[in-house]
């Protein structure tokens, strides 16, 4: 056996050159070559543009996407430096472009906090584009210089004169390696308006020309309109958002919090404009002081007694709607695309600064603070009546395997990787379902009616579910504060409902419960929409099963046959077992739609506004959107 071991020589070893490892290695640098990739892209450039605003020298950025899917980002900062870089010996334009680890963020005195991926990121995009150009007026003078798949086309050449000053870049990612050009217009406008939102008195306007849309973001109140947005649909506890911004050991440090009425967690974390989604340093020391914070206070007002318990993170965390950011000359991320910040003294920063204001505050605004200590303190009686029914859920599904859900239709898998749950409504379709299914990989659950609404409801209420107790204790994986990936019993969990009003409601209801209480499930890839049809048309020799109005328009016209039947599925259990695996369940014919968290604050706004309690919300957004339903159950 040993003799067949390839060799492994001196010969087989790859050094890339330049910027051959970004085309070779993509996702190392903007984390996927799908269209979260494609957006890295545009991010990436745009920081370098936040960067200038940063440091005090730019109030305009404009993006564009243009027709042809190219895209420009101009910015009125001061211009890449265009003079001979003395290490290499080339024009300075083209190494910043050229060369990875080149930039004016190490140090030098160009910038004294920067969001941009120090010396990687423009030269990142420049190696997976097609082309790039980039033109800056420097110092009264107007360069260019044209790349293709990052290799200069020619020298750095001098215009001339010019007026004013700034950078203009224009590229076109390169398909060779980007799987998609579709960008998406609310994912960009979201990540601009945080922008705008954490970089004051900067406008940034965002053009879609595929679209004939425009944006323009402009705010004065730094993250405490940022908070009053995030609010804006929400019932608040207090009119005015507690904020403080103040410097500590060179670094900025900017919070701003407001509580409502609901019972989810709003905390959007920063370090230098960029959106840390695993959080951090930073976030860690916001925690600690916000809970010792509110728990002092709660001691001195006699709102806590002697000889109770504190109150937890979680319990002064429901409700909550904050921002915190920090800027910091060198902040170090846990990884290239900047997901964690790992600098120790973040933490400390953050809870100095934001601790002792806050604590003023508390005492300043006592009927702000009183409503809070009392919500908080209703949330831990709630928790722990909580913690009980979940325990003893747990408890059932683990240790007493005979207690799984009695509608558990299990497969004979044991390993989750290879085994899939199907969820589907009513007994109808789970019928079909469990005769349709392959039993050795997979189980389906039938779900009696719609669940409860997780967003209108504590997790104590939740869990007096018996459909929501289904739901745990056949995927094992626990809820909340104890959700533990590694015991999920299956490696697809598969909502499939059927298509048409009552089914959308109910794949909201489960959205909504596995976003608040499981969002690991969708966040690692393992949530999934079936896509069963919506209609079935023959003819005396053919049948043929179609997904949408106009792909069944289309069809029709196509077959053109006199002896045509079009039905339409009400409901999944109108089709037979052995059409409900041909067309939903078979992995080697069916349509899955993996689902995804693009945008934590997106989403978080989406399921208040469409399933919280507050029905204003909700009415606009139906008026606003009903333009655009292009199926209508009635």
């Amino acid at each position: 056996m040993v003799d067949r071991v390839p060799r492994y020589t001196a010969e087989d070893i790859q050094v890339l050159e330049g910027l051959q490892a970004v085309r070779r290695r993509p996702g190392m640098y903007i984390g996927s070559t799908d269209v979260r990739g494609l957006h890295h892209l545009v991010y990436e450039v745009v920081d370098n543009s936040i960067d200038e605003a940063l440091a005090g020298v730019c109030d305009r950025i404009d993006v564009i996407i243009h027709e042809d899917n190219t895209v420009t980002v101009r910015d009125n900062g001061r211009g890449i430096p265009v003079g001979i870089e003395k290490t290499t010996g080339r024009n300075t334009l083209e190494v910043v472009h050229t060369v990875l680890h080149a930039g004016g963020k190490f140090g030098g005195g160009g910038y004294k906090v920067a969001s941009g991926l120090h010396g990687v990121g423009v030269s990142a995009v420049n190696a997976l584009s097609a082309w790039l150009q980039v033109d800056v007026v420097y110092e009264g003078r107007h360069y260019s210089q044209r790349y293709e798949r990052g290799i200069p086309t020619g020298e750095v050449v001098d215009h001339g004169k010019a007026r004013g000053h700034g950078t203009t870049t224009h590229f076109l990612p390169d398909e060779e390696i980007i799987q998609t050009l579709d960008y998406r217009f609310k994912t960009l406008a979201q990540r601009f308006r945080e922008m705008a939102f954490l970089t004051r008195n900067l406008t940034i306007c965002f053009v879609d020309e595929r679209e004939h849309r425009e944006q323009t973001y402009h705010f004065e109140g730094g993250c405490k309109s940022f908070v009053r947005y995030m609010n804006r649909s929400r019932k608040v506890l207090h009119s005015e958002p507690f904020y403080v911004e103040a410097e500590v050991d060179g670094a900025n440090v900017e919070v701003a919090l407001q509580y409502t009425d609901g019972y989810s967690e709003s905390v959007l974390a920063f370090a230098n404009n960029i959106n840390t989604v695993d959080g951090g340093t930073h976030l860690t020391g916001f925690r600690s002081a916000l809970t010792r914070s509110l728990n002092e206070y709660a001691r001195t007002k006699g709102a806590i007694k002697n000889g109770d318990g504190n109150l937890s993170g979680e319990d002064v965390r429901e409700g909550l709607t904050a921002v915190i950011s920090i800027k910091m000359s060198d902040p170090q991320f846990e990884s290239q695309t900047k997901a964690k910040l790992g600098n120790a003294e973040a933490a400390g920063q953050v809870a100095g600064v934001f601790g002792e204001a806050f604590g003023r505050w508390l005492n300043d605004n006592t009927s702000a603070a009183n409503a809070i200590i009392n919500k908080a303190v209703t949330a831990r009686r709630a928790r722990a009546a909580a913690r009980q029914a979940r325990d003893l859920v747990m408890r059932k599904s683990v240790l007493e395997t005979s207690t799984l859900p009695g509608k558990l239709a299990d497969c004979s898998e044991r390993q989750a990787e290879r085994s899939e749950l199907f969820i589907v409504e009513g007994d109808s379709a789970g019928g079909s379902a469990k005769q349709g299914r392959d039993r050795r990989f997979q189980a389906v659950l039938p779900l009696r009616g719609k669940i409860l609404n997780v967003e209108k409801s504590r997790i104590d209420h939740a869990l007096k579910s018996n459909e929501i107790k289904a739901l745990i204790q056949a995927l094992g994986t626990g809820i909340a504060g104890q959700f533990d990936l590694d015991s999920l019993r299956y490696g697809k969990v598969i909502i499939m409902t059927d298509a048409d009003v009552d089914g959308a409601h109910i794949t909201s209801l489960l959205l909504t419960f596995f976003f608040r209480y499981m969002e690991p499930l969708i966040t690692s890839g393992h949530l999934f929409l079936a896509q069963p049809p919506l209609y079935k048309v023959s003819t005396s020799r053919s049948e043929h099963y179609v997904y949408d109005e106009a792909e069944k328009e289309a069809l029709v016209k196509k077959i053109n046959a006199k002896s045509l039947a079009v039905q339409r599925y009400k409901g999944l259990g109108e089709m037979n077992p052995e059409q409900l695996w041909a067309t939903t369940m078979d992995p080697e014919r069916r349509t899955l739609l993996q689902v995804t968290l693009e945008d934590q604050a997106s989403a978080d706004q989406m399921f208040d506004r469409l399933m919280g309690s507050e029905v204003p919300p909700r009415r606009k957004f139906i008026q606003t959107h009903a333009k655009d339903v292009e199926n209508l159950d009635v």
